[in-house]
This record gives C-alpha cells, structure tokens and sequence, in this order.
C-alpha cells in the first residue's frame, strides 16, 4: 500500500499538527480578529451617527435603569438633576492621550430620583500617584449632556480604596461606586462633553479607524490553508514514481560524506627503536636497487674474471 508511510510516527505527529493549527486558525483566531473588526466598525458608526443626532432624553435611549449595549453607546443624553460631591471618585492610573491620568467620577441625581455616574473629565497626576487640586461640581439643579457609555470590567472585582485624601476605583463601574459610596446607581456612565457645567478636561472620543483586525484574520486564514498545502505537497514527493525528495537525497549525501572512501590500513604498533630499525632497513634497501653492479663496467657490458 503506497500510503502505509503515513502511520509512521514521524508523518502522524505531523499532520496530527498540522490539523490542529488548521483548526486553530480558521475556528477561533480568524473569526476573533473578524469579531474585533466588527466590534471597531459598529463602535465607529455610532459615534459617527450621535454626531449627526441631537442629544435626547435619557428614558429615550435606556429606558426603565436599561443598561447600555452595542445599539446605546456613544448615544448623546440629557440629564437634569444635581451633582452629589460626597459621592466622588476618581479613577485609578488611567491613560488619555498616550499620558497617565485620573478620571473624575461623580454621581448625579436626576429629577426622577435616579442616580447616574457622570465621567466629569481627567486630571493629571502630580507626584506620580497624587491628585492635583480640580474643580468641584457645581451645587444646584444642572443639565448635563453627555455620552452613554458600557461599565469597564475589572477582572479581579476590587472594591474601592482610599489614598491621599480621596477615594479611587480600579475601573470605571457604577456598581463598584455604588457599592463603595452606599448610593445607588444606573447601570453604566455617562461621559461630559466639552462645555458642560462641571466638566474638567473632557475625553476625547476613539479615533475613527477599523484597525487591522479585519487583516489580521485573513493572515490566520492563509496560515491555515498555506499549513495543509505544506503537507499535501510533502505526500505528494514521497508518492511521486522514480522521485526522492531532496531532504532524503542530501541526507544520503551526507552519509556518504561521512564514510571513509577506502579502507584505511591497519598499521602495527610497533616501539619507537624498532620503527627506527625498520626506516634504516627501508634506506639501505632503496640505496642498493640505486647503486650499479660491480660486474658491470663503465659502458653497462658485462666482464669476465680472469
């Protein structure tokens, strides 16, 4: 059977190998940069849509404490209510701009009773880790508009903590807030725009690019096809009738290179005076075929003894 060299242990790890990574590339990696590409794409035409919409009622967008999605984010609200400063926090080692940062989080008070965690802005750091002095909210009844904005997730789930004077949180999450300041909270934040009572220095929107993602999943399909056509062309040079693959080719070579042409001479040990012997023997030998016979006269004929 041409075929049987596949169950050699070699061939089955290999394609064994291959089937994985194939697998791999055209089941999770490709359609997870697909996933990210789409996720960048609908992110992009939400913003660039809320530029286009004028801001609108909060029970509009996210009714009834509704949590915000794909379809809600980036969305521009009003919010009328009041600042609750005793509720303030600020958002640990964040980065804007490409610089660290602290992000001003404040709870808001809607005229319904609800409470709402409005991002007010950033500060910079001093010091390394300290807050700068910053604006305070303004007191009184304030209409805010904002942008909708999903919960950050904090994959250890750490409370809240105080340091130098103020109280932080690792992400920006109402139910962290809410859990650590004993106020209750809507679902999601709510980002100031510019010129906005209360605003600091506002955040800058995403910049609106797809990324390469949409690229990067077609490499990782190419990889995957690319690995399966290595191996087909592999089974097809073992296959091929009268044909070696080069790889078997240059390791005969190799052997062959590396045996010795002829069969080397065994020599025999011998002293050293009797190797001395042996050479002056090997001398007067070669000294006697040189030297002419004694019977022999000048002209190479032979004479006679009288």
């Amino acid at each position: 059977m041409r075929l049987k060299f596949l169950l050699r242990p070699g061939w089955l790890g290999l394609i064994a190998l291959v089937a994985v990574f194939t697998t791999l590339c055209l089941t999770v990696l490709a359609p997870w940069q697909f996933s990210r590409s789409d996720e960048a794409q609908t992110r992009n035409n939400a913003i660039s849509e809320s530029f286009h919409s004028p801001p609108r009622q909060l029970a509009e967008v996210l009714p009834a404490g509704q949590a915000p999605d794909q379809r809600t984010e980036w969305s521009q609200v009003l919010l009328r209510g009041q600042y609750l400063p005793e509720g303030e926090t600020l958002g640990w080692q964040r980065t804007v701009l490409g610089e660290p940062a602290f992000e001003v989080l404040t709870p808001f008070r809607l005229d319904d009773g609800t409470t709402v965690l409005v991002d007010r802005g950033y500060i910079r750091p001093v010091d390394g880790t300290r807050a700068p002095a910053y604006d305070a909210p303004p007191p009184g009844e304030q209409t805010l508009t904002a942008r909708v904005r999903s919960d950050e997730v904090d994959s250890k789930n750490r409370p809240l903590f105080d340091h130098d004077g103020h109280r932080w949180a690792y992400a920006v999450n109402s139910g962290t807030v809410a859990a650590g300041t004993g106020i209750a909270m809507r679902p999601g934040y709510f980002s100031l725009n510019e010129n906005q009572p209360g605003v600091l220095e506002p955040l800058p929107l995403p910049r609106l690019e797809a990324g390469p993602y949409f690229s990067y999943a077609l490499q990782w399909i190419a990889f995957g096809v690319m690995a399966v056509i290595a191996v087909a062309y592999l089974i097809y040079s073992e296959l091929r009738p009268g044909a070696r693959p080069a790889w078997r080719d240059a390791d005969d070579a190799a052997t062959e290179d590396a045996q010795p042409s002829e069969t080397p001479v065994r020599r025999k040990k011998m002293s050293v005076a009797a190797a001395i012997a042996e050479d002056e023997r090997r001398e007067r030998e070669a000294a006697e075929r040189e030297a002419p016979s004694p019977t022999e006269d000048a002209e190479g004929h032979a004479t006679n003894k009288t």
